[in-house]
């Protein structure tokens, strides 16, 4: 698939404190765009139209990218539903910004409806599951039938999503989401790759910082931003900024490939859902239970807001 706007060949140069990882990762990358990229992405058999649900910007850069450079596709279409997020300010956002990266690639971009009421109903009983938990598999679920149907409905070979890009995702649960949603009709696929690499991580945040992408600060739902919020108050950790120039804590753009990539660190996810899963098995569905169990956290990094250290909590 050619784009005359779309080019391999940005790249920040990496510091010598740089990790090992990213070293790695920005070799192969150089070596790539030297010899001439080739997408190493590989849509399923028989698939040249693909429709890929998109979260947001920040997650679409580098699948987009890889999709758009593949020899093997002819289209490759935007998708975006996400009636989960919430306000409907920061909805917009990210909305917006999605529709302009996909203006700017030449891309199509399909502004689906913003019904969170339908989003709600779906979600009743499930207010206090943690995340990664059946909630979250609920919301994928939505999605994912919605892109499939659309799928069906305009010709598309496969559907694909953001969601999993990024390392905040438990990649099976997106996947399964995928693969039910697909299975509905007859002859539409669901593309599953592995699209956590390091080269797809790195060159995610070379985009987004490009591109001075906005800094979301949580993932997207009512529940997402009631959690974090009260995880912030007991660290004493300002709460979430829903737009303008300012972020609650960090910034409020990528700007920093390494920095931001870091803020997404096995290590940094892995200890966000430890937590959350301690909360949830300490409080369950009793919101006092919740308060009292996050008294926990009161003295954990409490100088967070002000050393620097972000620890991904403001990177979606």
């Amino acid at each position: 698939m050619a784009s005359g706007s779309l080019a391999y060949s940005e790249g920040g140069k990496l510091p010598p404190t740089a990790p090992e990882w990213a070293v790695a990762a920005s070799q192969r990358l150089k070596k790539r765009r030297e010899e001439g990229h080739q997408s190493l992405c590989a849509p399923p058999p028989g698939v040249t139209r693909v429709l890929l649900h998109s979260c947001c910007a920040p997650c679409s850069g580098a699948m987009v990218e890889e999709m758009c450079s593949s020899p093997a596709l002819d289209e490759v279409v935007v998708f975006f539903y996400n009636p989960n997020i919430h306000p409907r300010k920061e909805y917009e956002i990210r909305k917006e910004e999605n529709k302009r990266f996909c203006e700017q690639l030449d891309i199509g971009f399909v502004d689906f409806d913003y019904d969170p009421e339908n989003w709600y109903a779906r979600m009743k009983g499930m207010e206090y599951d943690p995340e990664r938990g059946r909630r979250c598999t609920e919301c994928f679920d939505m999605r994912m039938e919605r892109a499939a149907l659309y799928a069906h409905e305009h010709g598309f070979h496969a559907i694909a999503t953001t969601n999993a890009t990024s390392r905040w995702k438990d990649a099976e649960q997106v996947d399964a989401s995928g693969y039910r949603a697909a299975a509905r009709y007859e002859k539409l696929q669901y593309w599953c790759q592995d699209w956590q690499s390091d080269e797809m991580t790195l060159r995610k945040y070379e985009i987004s910082a490009k591109q001075r992408f906005y800094k979301q600060e949580f993932c997207g739902c009512s529940y997402s931003l009631r959690d974090s919020n009260e995880w912030r108050k007991a660290n004493g950790i300002p709460n979430i900024q829903i737009g303008g120039e300012t972020a609650g804590l960090g910034d409020r753009y990528f700007s920093d490939p390494l920095v931001d990539a870091a803020e997404e660190s096995q290590d940094v996810v892995d200890e966000f859902f430890s937590q959350a899963n301690e909360l949830a098995e300490a409080s369950g569905n009793d919101p006092k239970k919740r308060k009292e169990a996050l008294k926990v956290y009161k003295d954990r990094r409490k100088n967070e807001k002000n050393d620097g250290k972000v620890h991904g909590l403001n990177n979606w």
